[in-house]
């Protein structure tokens, strides 16, 4: 009987000692309000900055370098990329491309 009430003693120790809200947990204002309104959630981001971004993005995607350009044709193409992994891109894309241009 003895041990009992000293385990219980002891458990309630132990989860007190766990389960304790301290004073730092409590210094968070979402401990009182978790949620935020529409407005305030969207205040730190700009709707122009978002949309010029996508826009630069875009815009970068339509006006790529020619090597990239030929290193994406290189790539499409096994036996170029086979090619390019000993020789190079470029060398690659002149191997298998480069002679193909007739008018």
């Amino acid at each position: 009987m003895r041990t009992l009430v000293v385990l219980t003693l002891l458990a309630v120790l132990v989860m007190a000692a766990t389960c304790y809200e301290s004073h730092e947990s409590m210094e968070s204002h979402e401990y009182l309000n978790p949620f935020l309104n529409r407005r305030r959630a969207n205040d730190f981001i700009q709707a122009d900055s978002r949309l010029r971004a996508i826009t630069q993005e875009r815009i970068r995607e339509r006006s790529k370098a020619p090597q990239e350009h030929q290193r994406e044709l290189c790539e499409d193409y096994y036996p170029c990329e086979m090619y390019a992994f000993r020789h190079g891109y470029a060398a690659a894309y002149k191997h298998y491309f480069g002679r193909r241009r007739t008018k």
